[in-house]
């Protein structure tokens, strides 16, 4: 049986850290906290190790992953144009609950799933997780369910769904209930193009045209 680590006691932190570091290493996946739902992780460039998580979620590569940064720096490295409207939305939004979708990099050596050449970029804000991505670099993270069941608010609801198809769980206490809010910045890129709200969670999709202006948003 995988193990849950309590993040709220040192030693645990400590040990839980280490061991979910050298399991990303190996291509396995661990359960993480963020600041929205709890999160699968998996080294986001390890194919094999995001084709588990797909197959643990019950997914198919027709819903790649996310990946999940440790600083607005690695925005440039992953995308290939990050036009001025997304540069204030990080600024506002990042680390938060915001994700946004660019074309990725062409040279990266990767494989989310049936990405179109795009990636879900986020910063997420806690503390652990960023320390966790500090040291092991981008993840490949989904929410902490089966496909079709609520995602996990603790590390224990998600043990319930994903068992033993994770290497281990990072228990941060109660997570948040919504998840981030996903937007498609594809379209700015195009003569006239326009951002699109593809899913609206933490943060609303008044305050994301508060800031780019509703003549940017779809």
């Amino acid at each position: 049986m995988a193990s849950i680590y309590d993040c709220s006691v040192e030693s645990e932190l400590l040990t839980g850290m280490r061991l979910a570091r050298t399991a990303l290493g190996r291509g396995d996946l661990v359960v993480v906290p963020t600041d929205t739902v709890y999160g699968v992780a998996a080294d986001a460039f390890n194919a094999e190790a995001v084709q588990k998580l797909i197959d643990a979620k019950g997914r198919t590569r027709q819903s790649p992953p996310p990946v999940l940064v440790p600083g607005i720096p690695t925005l440039d490295a992953l995308a290939e144009t990050v036009p001025d409207e997304v540069r204030a939305l990080v600024a506002a939004f990042w680390p938060g609950g915001l994700t946004i979708i660019l074309p990725a990099q062409s040279s990266l050596a990767w494989d989310l799933g049936e990405t179109r050449g795009t990636v879900a970029l986020r910063m997420p804000s806690n503390p652990i997780m960023l320390e966790l991505l500090s040291e092991t670099g981008p993840l490949a993270v989904s929410s902490a369910n089966r496909t079709g069941e609520p995602a996990a608010t603790t590390a224990q609801e998600a043990e319930r769904m994903l068992g033993e198809s994770v290497a281990l769980y990072l228990d941060d206490g109660e997570g948040g209930t919504l998840a981030s809010t996903i937007v498609d910045a594809t379209g700015l890129l195009a003569p006239e193009g326009k951002l699109r709200i593809v899913r609206e969670g933490v943060i609303s999709a008044e305050d994301i045209r508060d800031l780019v202006g509703a003549d940017k948003c779809e």
